[in-house]
């Protein structure tokens, strides 16, 4: 590697750390004759390469740092005087075939400050794809950053050589996406979503029809929505997930806590740390929507439209609603089981199948996996400690007193909530 391609890399492996939304897709891509490379369930793809020595698997990297688009709350806005490089096209693709061959890596996420108009930016993404998959026979995993305002024939041709595509709403309301990046609007982000949905459709109708019909973004799409940059309740921005995943191609929303990069800018909120702690709630709650059955509503409302941050959303639900247990383990269906703190999706399955066999005791539950220091209060079953008294009959106050975790340093409050 010479040493004006490292020392692009270096530069733009920094800039582009920011972005989240690289984890696993669970894609497959098994290795054929005359290809270079697999994608064996995309398990592990869920890292990005810096120099700082950390294990990584996927090369994270911008194909360019320059940008048209002075948004307030990126790193590489067009204001900032920072080191600025771009790779071409065939630089960024040799790189990324010489990691791969020495096995640091196991795939691209590729994304890109935009240079001139969408539509050029995007061009030499889709190029950086097509070089890899036709010119070298790459047949790992290649996630492509979707840029927002780019044409319909331009997406639809990175979708058939990108495992994933994605585009980042990053601020959930309109009009503080206009506060803080005039320059931008929700309609350039969410005519590419739609048309990667289509796309993906279509292929799938086609692969019915046709075995050997090529896939489009086989790995579906992802985005990100910054948290805490703007005045967004926690509600807000649930809902906005659950509506993006009411859209069958739409497999994540990341969470990214707003990084104070652009101090300067007033118009963002002075924080010293990210919002960690909200940013980990926002995740829990996804989780509920996407495995537990939850509905954004149950989740959050008028009446508390932000997470609880000493404990998690399922366990908030459930001191609100104490009328709803406690729950016979023995007896409950799956539905309700999925509810109970402490109890997982895979214990919830182990509850349902075993109870077939004996009734379920203590014991017998915490072998299985639930969480009893949580789901004492909120179960019954064959047997309990005599000591143990139920949500009702201590109070919904009193269990949450007990099951607080216990403060092992004091937490930054700057970081919890915005100060504009």
């Amino acid at each position: 590697m010479n040493e004006n391609v490292l020392a692009k890399l270096k530069i733009l492996a920094e800039s582009a750390k920011y972005d989240v939304s690289c984890s696993s897709s669970g894609t497959v891509r098994s290795n054929k004759p005359g290809t270079l490379g697999n994608t064996v369930g995309g398990w592990g793809i869920c890292h990005s390469f810096a120099e700082d020595g950390r294990c990584i698997s996927l090369l994270k990297i911008m194909l360019t740092n320059y940008c048209i688009y002075d948004c307030a709350y990126c790193i590489n806005r067009r204001s900032n005087d920072l080191p600025r490089a771009t790779f071409s096209v065939s630089e960024l693709v040799e790189l990324t075939m010489e990691f791969y061959r020495r096995n640091y890596i196991e795939g691209l996420f590729l994304s890109s400050g935009v240079v001139r108009n969408p539509d050029y930016t995007m061009e030499r993404l889709v190029r950086v794809a097509k070089d890899l998959r036709q010119v070298y026979r790459f047949n790992g995993y290649i996630h492509l950053k979707s840029i927002p305002g780019a044409s319909r024939e331009l997406v639809n041709e990175a979708g058939l050589y990108a495992d994933r595509l994605s585009v980042n709403v990053e601020i959930p309301k309109e009009e503080n996406l206009k506060l803080l990046a005039p320059e931008k609007d929700h309609k350039s982000v969410f005519a590419p979503m739609k048309y990667i949905q289509q796309g993906v459709l279509e292929s799938k109708e086609e692969r019915q029809k046709f075995r050997h019909a090529p896939r489009f973004a086989p790995a579906g799409q992802s985005t990100q929505v910054i948290v805490g940059a703007t005045s967004e309740s926690d509600k807000d921005i649930l809902f906005l997930s659950s509506a993006l995943y009411g859209r069958p191609t739409m497999k994540r929303v990341y969470y990214s806590g707003y990084v104070s990069v652009n101090t300067y800018d007033k118009r963002l909120p002075a924080l010293k740390q990210p919002p960690l702690v909200r940013e980990n709630r926002l995740y829990q709650a996804d989780w509920l929507l996407r495995f537990y059955q939850f509905k954004v509503d149950e989740i959050v409302d008028d009446a508390y439209p932000d997470l609880d941050l000493e404990i998690d959303p399922k366990l908030s639900w459930a001191l609100r609603h104490p009328e709803q247990f406690p729950v016979d383990i023995n007896k409950a269906d799956y539905e309700m089981l999925l509810r109970v703190p402490g109890v997982g999706v895979k214990s919830a399955k182990l509850i349902v199948a075993s109870r077939r066999f004996s009734r379920l005791g203590f014991y017998e539950l915490k072998k299985i996996g639930v969480v009893m220091k949580k789901a004492q209060y909120f179960i019954t079953c064959k047997e309990l400690p005599l000591q143990m008294l139920t949500v009702n009959e201590l109070s919904p106050q009193r269990v949450r007193s007990l099951l607080l975790p216990k403060p092992k340093k004091k937490v930054d409050e700057r970081q919890l909530r915005l100060d504009f």
